[in-house]
């Protein structure tokens, strides 16, 4: 909760509490009120949806930090045809210890 509350805290100085909302898919008052320690909400789902959006994962194959949302869609995809970049990625992809579990319905990270 205070890695989500950090994040959210450090977009809306980077950009604004209205663009961090944006982000996330949520209302600005909602940000602002979760920042100010009034949320009356679930503060977890709307940590979730920060940590979805605005935390990081080490990705080797890029060698980048990207969000757990990407990761979780480059983990998910079906095997390209494209181009072997992509062949490579989605190879990578299969022995990453980042890879979201797909057997967990929470997703979670390696089974």
């Amino acid at each position: 909760m205070a890695e989500a509350l950090a994040l959210l805290r450090e977009e809306a100085a980077r950009t604004s509490a209205a663009e961090a909302a944006r982000r996330i898919g949520y209302s600005r008052p909602a940000v602002s009120m979760a920042l100010a320690g009034t949320y009356k909400g679930g503060l977890g789902r709307l940590a979730d949806a920060v940590l979805a959006t605005l935390g990081g994962v080490a990705c080797p194959h890029l060698g980048r930090t990207i969000t757990p949302r990407d990761c979780a869609d480059f983990a998910g995809r079906p095997m390209p045809t494209a181009s072997r970049a992509a062949v490579a990625h989605w190879r990578a992809c299969r022995a990453c210890p980042h890879r979201p579990c797909p057997h967990r319905p929470e997703g979670g990270s390696s089974c």
